[in-house]
């Protein structure tokens, strides 16, 4: 047995040792982020409803298509990109920063998770539409802060 070999033997089982301290400190980390977001946040954690969108706001605005591709391909809010919900923190440096984001899917729960987890990591401009593209769809587009809407439900 090399010196070389017996090194990395060492450094191998080294590390596996001591990962779960690492993992139990990271996840620790990520708890006291998501505590202190949750203190702080907002009621409604950024989300927005479609009728409180004017139509002249959505051209300044990036809008993220949440949901996988097949079902982007299928039909999406025009001028929006896609990135599937399991992808934005991975992708999190192509969103900007100085600018409103808007983020959906179908219905708003996957979204909800996505922008839950951009705006821990800072993305503070990041909006979920509420009720996703069904909704935003039901009350009209890109014309639904034109239309009388009845109180939201909460």
């Amino acid at each position: 047995m090399s010196i070389r070999f017996t090194t990395l033997a060492i450094a191998t089982a080294a590390s596996l040792m001591l990962a779960p301290a690492v993992n139990a400190d990271n996840k620790a980390a990520v708890i006291d982020e998501m505590e202190g977001y949750l203190e702080f946040v907002d009621y409604g954690g950024g989300v927005i409803f479609a009728e409180q969108i004017p139509k002249d706001e959505w051209p300044k605005m990036v809008v993220i298509d949440a949901r996988d591709p097949a079902q982007f391909a299928k039909g999406h809010i025009p001028g929006a990109v896609n990135m599937d919900w399991r992808q934005v923190l991975a992708k999190r440096n192509t969103i900007p920063k100085n600018k409103p984001a808007l983020i959906y899917c179908n219905t708003g729960s996957l979204s909800a998770q996505a922008g839950f987890a951009l705006r821990v990591a800072g993305w503070e401009n990041v909006r979920i539409l509420q009720g996703g593209m069904t909704e935003w769809q039901a009350k009209g587009g890109f014309d639904a802060a034109a239309k009388p809407t009845s109180a939201a439900r909460h």
